[in-house]
């Protein structure tokens, strides 16, 4: 919970100060933060987002500025490496609208939201979800992607021929996921499995499959088709839709993320959002499509 606290001056006569906010921790826990942040960012014409650059395909690393088809990418703050991705190119298209320059930062998952409490970065374009949780403690823009959830299995294996849900039941199968998203608590519908332990990254998560760690991994379809490009031991499965997770809505609703109290930056970029038409699902799939091609290990 954000507590809030005001220190008074005394015998000031230039006024009364601004109350100062005590941030919350943890990567789904975000504190309050003034508006002060999001107009510093405005007066500077600098637009700083948070991402982890090791999830594609909505953001990753590259030691170019430029990708495949000319597109250009964005130098990563205090590194000689660059980052784009999905999350990237619509983060640059924003800060285009709002006449603004783009700072991309690089963080963990684990952290992302600590770092967005602590002013590292004015907002969050990760590919995050907005969960009823979250929303406790971030703003939210209304969707920038909207993406459907799959399973992947090691191809050929024991669970290649899966169709629905129900084919999983009590076969005891080793299911993962990343730490610290919504599709935990996916995992609890696959009925009788083995839950062998959640990673930072859906790489590791990938890497689980490969090896025989893990069995069945819960995520994202443009992450999975992502993975499928360089790893050839992987199948996607998107499961029957009359026999499928149930709940998982949050997971498919993917928005940018300010610190809660700093609505002006959340409105300003809801207001670029609509400017340039970004609630057509076909323009995001497009780009999605596009970008999928651009990623170092696709070419």
């Amino acid at each position: 919970m954000m507590k809030r606290s005001k220190r008074f001056a005394a015998l000031i006569l230039t006024g009364v100060m601004a109350a100062t906010t005590l941030f919350g921790c943890g990567s789904s826990s975000g504190g309050a933060a003034s508006d002060s942040s999001a107009a510093d960012s405005s007066s500077n014409k600098v637009l700083k987002v948070g991402m982890e650059c090791a999830y594609a395909p909505f953001n990753w690393t590259q030691d170019t500025d430029t990708t495949p088809d000319g597109s250009k990418a964005v130098k990563i703050a205090g590194s000689d490496y660059y980052a784009y991705g999905y999350d990237v190119a619509v983060a640059q298209k924003l800060a285009d609208k709002m006449g603004m320059d783009l700072e991309v930062h690089k963080v963990e998952w684990s952290s992302i939201g600590i770092s967005l409490d602590a002013g590292d970065y004015d907002c969050i374009i990760a590919g995050m979800g907005k969960t009823k949780e979250r929303e406790a403690s971030y703003a939210f823009t209304e969707p920038y992607y909207y993406r459907n959830n799959c399973i992947v299995v090691k191809k050929g294996g024991k669970y290649s021929t899966v169709k629905g849900l129900s084919d999983l039941t009590d076969t005891g199968c080793k299911v993962t996921t990343q730490l610290g998203t919504g599709w935990i608590p996916l995992l609890d519908q696959i009925k009788g499995a083995e839950q062998s332990g959640n990673f930072e990254t859906t790489s590791e998560c990938f890497l689980a499959i490969s090896n025989g760690s893990a069995d069945v991994c819960v995520i994202d379809v443009p992450t999975a088709e992502s993975a499928a490009l360089t790893n050839d031991d992987l199948q996607i499965i998107e499961l029957d839709e009359n026999d499928t997770f149930t709940g998982d809505d949050e997971m498919v609703n993917v928005c940018i993320a300010t610190r809660k109290d700093d609505t002006a930056l959340r409105d300003k970029i809801q207001d670029a959002m609509n400017a340039i038409g970004w609630n057509d699902k076909a323009k995001m799939d497009e780009l999605m499509d596009q970008v999928l091609t651009q990623q170092p290990a696709a070419n």
